[in-house]
């Protein structure tokens, strides 16, 4: 694999990094399945082009992104807690609703960034941009890091944890659900959008089609590098989803570069869907093996007596 493949890699790694954190504060930390990112992540990618293109500064019009996919979320909590719908259909009506949101926002399928001042342009000056651009983005992806830890090992983020494990038990204590489910999707789909402006930035391009498997390859990240770094503590969990994003990203691009089993770039979905399909089985396959040398203890124990 060629040095502008590895430091490209690093850098989608660490932009899905944050769609990993995302997936994490849902799925992990609220046990809400949200399928809202694979809609949030192109919204955040759209409104942050088209402010650009339009003359934004890059940095506000990458504000602009995670507000509005923050917004996606709180619609999907919306219909999961006021209207009492299904949490996973809540979210994939929000998903459905988005891609047309986004085309509304760019006006059409696609928009190009080609010429455009982005937030990582002024950094590129200081040297090689195949160096430059992994550190910046490294830097925000550090800081979104250490925020998240910060918030859940506070009172609010602890409140926010026992959402997620014990309803009943948040309740009776006087905290309120609905808020922390709120407040929790809010900014999951905030650090997707995140996401989302700086692949469009880093692309040079926003795409309404770019957020398919979004959800996979968040899950892929955040099972992988629990599985690497397997641990209670906050800090080593939220470690080790971006640190399995930017693994997963490695090993693709090591994969596809150099045709191993016969893979081509149109196989990533396929490939990825099988390695969280495989993770989420394994754990069940082990448990079942478990009980069973169990069983056979107690069978061979007995008839030794």
């Amino acid at each position: 694999m060629s040095a502008f493949a590895f430091f490209g890699a690093l850098e989608l790694g660490l932009i899905f990094g944050l769609v990993a954190l995302g997936v994490f504060l849902t799925f992990k930390v609220l046990d809400f399945p949200d399928l809202t990112v694979d809609g949030s992540f192109p919204m955040g990618a759209a409104v942050a082009a088209t402010a650009i293109v339009g003359g934004i500064d890059p940095w506000v019009a990458t504000a602009m992104a995670i507000v509005a996919a923050g917004l996606s979320g709180w619609v999907t909590a919306f219909l999961a807690v006021r209207c009492g719908i299904l949490h996973l259909l809540a979210s994939i009506l929000t998903m459905i609703a988005a891609f047309s949101i986004n085309i509304r926002i760019m006006g059409r399928p696609n928009v190009a960034l080609l010429g455009q001042d982005t937030l990582l342009t002024p950094f590129e000056a200081f040297g090689n941009p195949m160096y430059i651009r992994p550190l910046v983005i490294a830097v925000l992806v550090l800081a979104s890091m250490w925020f998240v830890v910060r918030l859940l090992n506070s009172d609010f983020g602890l409140a926010l944890r026992a959402t997620g494990v014990n309803q009943r038990m948040v309740k009776a204590q006087g905290v309120s659900v609905s808020f922390h489910t709120y407040f929790g999707l809010v900014l999951s789909n905030g650090f997707v959008g995140f996401a989302g402006a700086l692949f469009a930035q880093a692309n040079s391009f926003a795409d309404v089609t770019s957020g398919v498997g979004t959800i996979v390859v968040g899950l892929a990240a955040v099972i992988l590098g629990q599985t690497i770094l397997s641990s209670t503590k906050i800090w080593v969990a939220v470690i080790a989803v971006v640190l399995g994003s930017v693994l997963y990203r490695l090993a693709v691009a090591f994969a596809l570069s150099n045709g191993m089993f016969g893979l081509q770039a149109s196989d990533l979905n396929l490939v990825t869907a099988l390695l969280v399909a495989l993770a989420l089985i394994a754990p069940k396959i082990k448990s079942r093996m478990k009980a069973k040398k169990r069983m056979a203890e107690a069978k061979a124990a007995k008839e030794s007596v």
